[in-house]
This record gives C-alpha cells, structure tokens and sequence, in this order.
C-alpha cells in the first residue's frame, strides 16, 4: 500500500480531472454488474521508502524516497474489442505524462505489460501501469 501522501493526491487528482469513465478506487462500494459501461478501478502501492541523501545531522532528517506503482485497470463490456479499453488507456496515460503532483513524480508507463488483457465474466480487463516516485525530507 501506498503512504497517504501518496495516495490521498492521486486520488484527488483522478477526481478532478478524468470524467471518461466512472472511478473505482480500492475497497470502495460499486455495483459493476449494474454498469454496462466501460469504468476504471484504481489502485495505488508503495514498493520501497528507501533513504536517498545522507549527511543530514540524523538519519530521519535525510530525504527518504517512496517509490511505487499506480494500477488503472479499464474495464469495457466484453465482446466489443480492445479498441475501447486501448483509448481509454491513452487518455489515462497522457494524463500523467510529465505531470507531477506538489513531490509525486511520474515515471515510465506502460499499456498492458506483465499480463494480457483478461476476460472475466462480463467485461475485459486492460491495466495501465504507471511507475511513481515521492521524496520527502
């Protein structure tokens, strides 16, 4: 899991500024076997705080790194090809190129790597992978 200075600005930025699709975040109540539209879940975690300075007069005064990924999982109906969830995706990824949140920084990015996209149940599953990084300290 993410810190919540990571988490908590990600979020509010998600909501403010992407209106394509409905928003699922992590835990949160939604009934996807009533929506037959394309939605988007969210999930955001923390790999490693490393230490990433030294000389500071104690070692919490150093700057410490988080570093982590944040998951878009597009969720279209099944059936109607990759197109859909390919576009979405896009537009998910152009919305935090370059972009950087007060200390959040995002980082390489990529459109279904690890794992092809998946069928289950009523819909088709493509993820959004983006790398994050946050100092602090």
């Amino acid at each position: 899991m993410a810190t919540p200075q990571t988490f908590e600005p990600i979020e509010d930025f998600l909501r403010s500024q992407w209106t394509v699709t409905p928003l699922v975040f992590e835990n949160e109540d939604f009934e996807l076997a009533n929506h037959p539209e394309a939605v988007v879940l969210v999930e955001v975690f923390g790999d490693l705080m490393d230490q990433a300075s030294i000389g500071a007069e104690t070692q919490s005064a150093n700057r410490w790194r988080e570093t982590g990924q944040l998951s878009l999982h597009v969720l279209i109906p099944r059936g109607v090809g990759t197109r859909p969830a390919r576009q979405i995706s896009r537009q998910l990824y152009d919305l935090f190129r370059g972009q950087e949140i007060g200390a959040i920084r995002f980082g390489t990015a990529s459109i279904g790597a690890g794992e092809p996209g998946e069928m289950d149940g009523n819909y088709y599953r493509m993820t959004v992978t983006i790398d994050v990084e946050r100092d602090e300290g």
